[in-house]
């Protein structure tokens, strides 16, 4: 369609007025400067400019006429969606399904109907055969606290890939004295060797309310428990028993909250973490209070980054205990041991390293069937109020040890405790023919010494014949043919 004579001359209005409001807008004109200087001297140029004024104002208003007006109501809500069942979310809001967020009222059942729920809902394959994978599906908490009077355990086994976090778990007062607030026992077989695998329990407080314990973890596999607080338990904080790769990270657990020093201290009780299980890990844990801090009685488990204050030795406490005889394989790296110590039963491959070692706390090696073998004890922090508490000690009240293998205990530094190793450098002086070191205050095994290597120095004229006579009760003793003015350097070894 041709445009109209009107339309026409409004397109080129509109165009010439935007060059004016360019020039006015500017503060300058497209004019001459000797035509625009004789504009102004004669009086037109503000003549001028208030009719292009006018001429705009009602352009503008004819065009905002025929201009249709835009409504105000708002946009329609975008239609929903539909989602394939296996991509909708599964995040289980347990206040939805009742749960008490205030701790009021028991919410027992509505966690345990959320938790059936993510397991009745979509799955994606399997992960271990016949452990079905959830998909990543999250029992949320919402941040609240629920008290509950029986253990949340898990309805099915054969089931993975599963988080429960975000709140507070509180024991009620009918709660079972031995049970676990969260238990991964299984309710039921499966075709799979293991109940579980990849269940994450994170960002919790457990309130146990010294009615039985926190968490227990059965034949699992790759259980991760991370950024919890467990306390008031009286059984256990933590129990692994049988599976593989529980590893428990970031956590503080302890029966009676305190910071050291509590006037109760001789009477705590329970144990903070027990592994009755392989391949496990505790990593960056703090333990406050409880009888043992951590029960090893499984292979192939590290501790790292562990504080233990949660009983003092000289109250009965143990820091760490490793009770596995002949068969420790356990590897003990940068912890803390605070006023409390390590007891291993019948040592076999442990390592304990880069460790701090305050309050005269210790490492107590206890004989059970008389075997310590593959020990590396060494690089290690200890300090002490000069009681004479040793380093290093053995408990051989059940026979000595008689089976002693690659044991290495060195470069320990010590202050205000006494020193134990498995080497030792000493030296005599004399005039005569035999020289004498004692290792006796410094060696660990007794009336051990399996190898010697050893120099005499003489600054006289004669070149004596010497021997290494005898080394009974960690005693060196060499011996010459003649009389001379000498000294001798030795150095020791045991368990090897």
């Amino acid at each position: 369609m041709e445009p109209t004579v009107q339309g026409k001359m409004f397109t080129i209005l509109m165009g010439y007025l935007a060059s004016l409001f360019i020039v006015h807008v500017n503060g300058g004109t497209s004019l001459p400067p000797d035509i625009h200087q004789k504009l102004i001297s004669n009086g037109r140029y503000h003549d001028q400019m208030q009719k292009m004024q006018a001429l705009k104002h009602s352009l503008l208003t004819r065009r905002q006429l025929a201009t249709p007006p835009i409504s105000s109501s708002p946009a329609p809500a975008p239609q929903a969606t539909l989602q394939p069942p296996g991509s909708r979310p599964r995040v289980y809001q347990v206040t939805s399904y009742g749960a008490d967020p205030t701790g009021k009222s028991d919410s027992t059942e509505a966690l345990l109907k959320a938790i059936a729920d993510a397991f009745n809902g979509p799955s994606e394959g399997f992960l271990m055969k016949g452990i079905t994978n959830l998909g990543g599906a999250h029992i949320n908490l919402q941040g609240g606290n629920y008290l509950i009077s029986k253990p949340l355990r898990l309805p099915a086994a054969g089931a993975g890939n599963l988080m429960i976090s975000g709140g507070t778990l509180t024991a009620s007062d009918d709660f079972p004295a031995d049970g676990y607030l969260i238990d991964l026992s299984a309710s039921s077989s499966s075709s799979s060797s293991y109940n579980y695998e990849y269940i994450t329990i994170k960002d919790l407080m457990l309130d146990c309310k010294f009615r039985g314990g926190g968490i227990s973890v059965i034949n699992s596999l790759r259980t991760s428990i991370d950024n919890c607080y467990i306390t008031h338990f009286n059984t256990e904080g933590i129990s692994v028993k049988n599976g593989h790769e529980t590893y428990i990270r970031n956590s503080f657990l302890g029966q009676h909250i305190t910071a050291g020093g509590d006037p109760g201290e001789r009477n705590f009780s329970g144990t903070a973490i027990n592994l009755m299980g392989n391949d496990n890990a505790v990593t960056d844990v703090v333990i406050f209070s409880a009888a043992i801090g951590v029960m090893v009685s499984g292979q192939a488990n590290t501790l790292s980054g562990v504080h233990c204050y949660n009983k003092a030795t000289g109250f009965g406490g143990t820091g760490i205990y490793l009770k596995l005889p002949s068969l420790t394989q356990t590897r003990i790296v940068n912890c803390y041991l605070d006023y409390t110590g390590i007891v291993a039963e019948d040592p076999v491959q442990l390592t304990i390293s880069s460790s701090f070692f305050l309050g005269d706390a210790f490492i107590l090696l206890k004989s059970i069937n008389g075997l310590a073998k593959g020990i590396n004890i060494v690089d290690n922090m200890f300090a002490g109020s000069d009681k004479g508490i040793e380093i290093v000690q053995l408990d051989q009240s059940k026979g000595p040890f008689k089976k002693i293998d690659q044991v290495v205990v060195d470069r320990n530094n010590v202050e205000g405790m006494n020193l134990k190793a498995t080497a030792a450098r000493g030296s005599a002086q004399g005039n005569g023919t035999s020289w004498t070191v004692d290792f006796s205050r410094v060696l660990l095994f007794p009336n051990f010494i399996n190898h010697v290597q050893y120099s005499l120095s003489s600054s006289g004229t004669k070149f004596p014949s010497h021997a290494l006579r005898n080394v009974s009760q960690n005693r060196v003793v060499i011996e010459s043919d003649i009389a001379v003015a000498a000294r001798v350097f030795v150095t020791v070894e045991q368990g090897s």
